[in-house]
């Protein structure tokens, strides 16, 4: 099996060490990351300069772009042939309800669903404990599951693991996407110059926590699954906008 990992985080990340440790056994892993973090990048490909590819002393392939890029180009031309899966993570930090929008690690997961593989987004919702090799471990549980009894339709999947030791971990769930609240306002500072500066403020908090969503199952210590697609058309709004074009 040739698995091909990825992050928003950067190459040398501990997230993604802990995956390709935990994934290596299961079959050949290459790492192609950004070389540095590309938090909240979502599907941004570098369309205005060249872009290149180094290896690191651990072997891990980093690119100076984005994890849109990195995916694009493994996919596309830097490896000999194509992986059976794609893996991005482990992400710092939740990527539940609206987050997935800006994540730089579900868009990583998108390019190669896009690009016809089986894809999936491994984030750790942190606390404090850094408790990578969960998250690992459900991941290596997902992508060990698709190798015996694959989906037989594209699969692209969000996973959120809640940040504990494994053996507190209450297990799996099928979710929704919730919603988080309107974001924090942005931060005002000033530059040496004097100038005026601003930070984007912090995520709001959940909105829509109820059962079912993602927020839900990680909140009660289970790993949340949301399966993901990439079709933005609204259809139950196509006849309302052919009768206001009439209008």
């Amino acid at each position: 099996m040739r698995i091909l990992l990825s992050n928003d985080d950067g190459y040398f990340a501990p997230g993604i060490a802990a995956l390709a440790g935990a994934l290596g056994q299961l079959g050949t892993v290459t790492v192609v990351a950004p070389e540095r973090d590309h938090s909240g990048a979502s599907n941004s490909l570098t369309l205005d300069r060249p872009l290149s590819v180094k290896k690191a002393a651990n072997g891990f392939f980093y690119v100076n772009g984005t994890p849109t890029d990195c995916v694009h180009l493994a996919v596309t031309g830097l490896l000999d042939g194509l992986p059976d899966v794609v893996v991005s993570g482990v992400n710092h930090g939740a990527n539940m309800g609206d987050d997935t929008i800006y994540s730089g690690t579900v868009a990583a997961a998108t390019e190669g669903f896009l690009l016809g593989i089986p894809s999936l987004a491994i984030s750790l919702v942190a606390a404090g404990n850094d408790c990578y090799d969960t998250a690992a471990s459900i991941a290596r549980d997902l992508v060990e599951r698709y190798l015996r009894d694959p989906l037989g339709e594209p699969m692209l999947l969000n996973v959120n693991v809640p940040d504990v030791p494994v053996h507190a971990l209450q297990g799996m769930e099928v979710t929704r996407l919730g919603k988080r609240h309107k974001a924090e306002p942005v931060v005002k500072s000033t530059n040496p110059r004097g100038d005026a500066i601003y930070w984007v403020g912090a995520a709001g908090g959940a909105q829509d926590a109820g059962e079912g969503t993602d927020f839900f199952a990680v909140a009660n210590r289970r790993a949340s699954l949301t399966p993901l697609q990439m079709d933005l058309t609204r259809f139950q709004q196509i006849e309302r906008v052919r009768q206001w074009l009439r209008a």
